[in-house]
């Protein structure tokens, strides 16, 4: 990992802002960088509050945490803009300058029997993709970036939530190569019915996601009759702004009508604690992230299933449409 900070950019933009007091969000993975983070931004007589609550994405927005330390300005690291926020917010994406060469000459193989391949990247890697295409049509290769449609901030760019910008080319492609991480290739492997490629950037290799596609199919069914056979369920009502998926008011009239007793809940963010002091509740649908119900099968002792989940194990929605869709 070779990621620029882009320290020059994020203090030529507070110099416009001005602002007297920022809470500064960093990922999991760089808030090891904190004091580097500080001292950059003091230098412009700034004070600096870092937040310590988990940084997932760009839903992540600490809103609340920023008004009660009283600070005029979010500094959001690591991710692109995702949704409007009543607080002011300057988003820093920070490129991973790391050389892609290699992962690219590797992937030729797994590309070799599709021409036309639709493009999808991770935020970090949004500088390289005019080097990637081209690298691609020297080989052969037709690429066609995902849509900017969603949440995506820019043509090409892949979040974890919903793949609707990869829905729309699918029928124009042969496959699809996600530049990234396991995370964003596993949610658009259940998002499409083409193959999906990974180039995996952190742990430098291109795998195919068909059979890991396979296995989380086998688990979300699973989770959904176990849902369908419940008699009491939560509903998980997630508080921060950017993981809002679907509506508690309209789940809970249908969960009821379809003869299950319903407790609704909210939570900043759902772990295996929280949901244990429920002792009585075994199935909650999650109105969070619909990740934490895919990716985190295995880790809650309660079975969780998503919005559109839950009305597949009421009947409301037919599994096979569904999967045809996209679950994600």
């Amino acid at each position: 990992m070779a990621f620029d900070f882009e320290y020059d950019k994020m203090k030529e933009e507070l110099h416009k802002i001005k602002p007297k007091r920022v809470l500064v969000q960093l990922p999991e993975g760089i808030k090891q960088k904190a004091f580097e983070v500080k001292k950059e931004i003091e230098e412009l007589g700034i004070e600096v509050i870092f937040s310590g609550e988990t940084a997932w994405g760009g839903c992540c927005i600490s809103a609340p945490e920023a008004k009660s330390v009283g600070a005029d300005l979010i500094i959001h690291f690591g991710h692109a803009k995702f949704i409007e926020s009543n607080f002011p917010v300057l988003y820093m994406e920070i490129p991973d300058e790391i050389d892609l060469s290699e992962l690219l000459e590797q992937s030729l193989e797994k590309l070799a029997e599709y021409f036309v391949i639709g493009l999808s990247y991770s935020i970090q890697h949004k500088h390289d993709v005019e080097k990637i295409k081209e690298f691609y049509e020297n080989h052969g290769k037709e690429i066609i970036l995902s849509e900017k449609k969603g949440f995506a901030a820019y043509s090409g760019h892949i979040v974890g939530c919903e793949y609707g910008g990869l829905k729309i080319i699918q029928d124009k492609v042969d496959a699809f190569l996600i530049i990234g991480n396991n995370f964003h290739s596993m949610g658009a492997s259940l998002a499409v019915e083409k193959p999906v490629i990974l180039l995996d950037i952190y742990n430098n290799w291109v795998t195919n996601m068909e059979g890991i596609r396979d296995k989380i199919l086998k688990q979300r069914i699973v989770a959904i009759d176990k849902f369908k056979h419940a008699k009491k369920v939560g509903i998980i009502i997630e508080i921060k702004p950017g993981q809002k998926f679907g509506s508690g008011k309209i789940i809970k009239k249908r969960l009821e009508n379809a003869g299950k007793e319903v407790v609704v809940i909210t939570m900043n963010e759902i772990t295996k604690d929280k949901l244990a002091n429920f002792y009585d509740i075994k199935n909650f649908v999650s109105l969070a992230c619909p990740r934490i119900a895919v990716d985190d099968f295995g880790k809650y002792e309660q079975n969780i299933v998503t919005y559109k989940e839950a009305l597949i194990a009421i009947g409301e929605k037919d599994l096979n449409e569904e999967i045809k869709k996209g679950l994600i």
